[in-house]
């Protein structure tokens, strides 16, 4: 049985006007690796996952990524791997006037997903 291991991640960037689109790459108990593509003005609203890690991969782009509840934030960009800790407030607002792309993995796949 062959599995595959390697994926082309401009296949899974979906832009919408609307939210953006959370497109699953792969999935597995361990972990579920998702493609972000984020246009200027667009949120992915702050969250938390209480039982896992949210690594973020910055591929191009920019943003405020959300710290906490209070709704602090700090810029990330093209470059960046963003880390968030089981119950770890984060999300992002596209402050840039380019798409805000990239990769997260959350590990493990049932690391479970609450709005703040």
């Amino acid at each position: 049985m062959s599995t595959t291991r390697i994926f082309s991640s401009s296949e899974f960037f979906q832009p919408t006007d609307g939210e953006p689109i959370r497109s699953v790459v792969t999935e597995s108990q361990d972990a579920v690796v998702v493609a972000w593509y984020v246009k200027s003005g667009q949120e992915i609203p702050a969250h938390i996952h209480p039982h896992g890690q949210d690594t973020w991969t910055i591929l191009s782009g920019q943003g405020e990524y959300y710290l906490d509840k209070a709704g602090s934030t700090k810029p990330i960009a093209s470059g960046d791997i963003v880390v968030a800790p089981s119950e770890s407030v984060h999300g992002v607002f596209n402050s840039g006037d380019q798409p805000l792309v990239f990769i997260s993995v959350v590990s493990p796949s049932n690391a479970g997903y609450q709005l703040v």
